[in-house]
């Protein structure tokens, strides 16, 4: 059993906590999955960047909705007004505006048709369960948990360059213009993560709370690591694509 995984046996200080919190993530944080390094290494074809960006829509999308439920739970009006800038980073102000509007712009470079990604329904199964996973866990566990399980953000830029220069290196169906959404999250990242760390090692005192803290975030980094499990069978190895779930072949059923 690797340290991480070993339960708590004495409270921690607030700074042995926070680096319990990122050995989790240099260990179990998705930049570590073979697909994630096939994707920024150029070892993926076409069709597989597609499906990647496809099933991640689903991700992106529903991230909204998981912070709305959160902020609903929230009984301190300066951490709602802290919290709902994610919402506006998502959402955006106005039509065509924020993430999820850029990681179309991702899906419509990459030839996919709009409907079919917005309609959600041609993704793969364990995509949805693991999503749909997150955003019950945000929705039924305490605030704290909840709020712990989005330190995934403290390692997603390190993720985010090694993508966006691996696969401008190696693809030459991708631009810096299909792949705009990644840019802003360069900065929005850290600013949200930062806030994230700041209350949990305020608000994770006792052993039972530190502990559930640390176990929200190897929850979080198994949704992450399931969805790259799942596009990696269907459609790297062994290539099982299962019924429903989205092809190049067959595009007609796919518009």
């Amino acid at each position: 059993m690797n340290d991480i995984d070993a339960p708590l046996r004495e409270p921690l200080s607030a700074e042995a906590l926070e680096a319990r919190l990122r050995s989790i993530g240099e260990q179990r944080y998705h930049h570590r999955h073979p697909f994630q390094l096939m994707l920024q290494n150029g070892e993926l074809d076409r069709r597989q960047v597609q499906a990647w960006a496809l099933n991640r829509y689903y991700y992106q999308a529903m991230i909204p909705h998981k912070d709305a439920s959160l902020i609903a739970r929230l009984d301190d009006p300066a951490l709602r007004r802290e919290w709902r800038s994610r919402l506006v980073d998502h959402d955006g102000e106005a039509e065509g505006e924020g993430g999820i509007s850029r990681w179309l712009m991702l899906t419509d470079g990459l030839g996919l048709d709009r409907d079919m990604v917005v309609s959600t329904r041609r993704i793969l199964p364990a995509t949805r369960f693991a999503v749909d996973a997150y955003i019950h866990f945000v929705r039924e566990r305490s605030v704290l948990e909840a709020i712990a399980s989005s330190l995934t953000e403290l390692f997603s830029p390190m993720v985010i360059g090694q993508r966006v220069s691996g696969m401008l290196k190696h693809y030459d169906f991708v631009s810096a213009e299909t792949l705009a959404y990644f840019e802003p999250r360069l900065t929005q990242a850290p600013r949200d993560a930062d806030m994230a760390l700041d209350y949990v090692t305020r608000h994770a005192r006792r052993l039972d709370q530190q502990q559930a803290v640390l176990d929200a975030l190897i929850f979080k980094c198994n949704v992450l690591w399931t969805q790259l499990d799942a596009l990696h069978h269907a459609y790297v190895a062994p290539g099982h694509v299962p019924p429903g779930a989205w092809s190049d072949k067959g595009a007609a059923d796919d518009r």
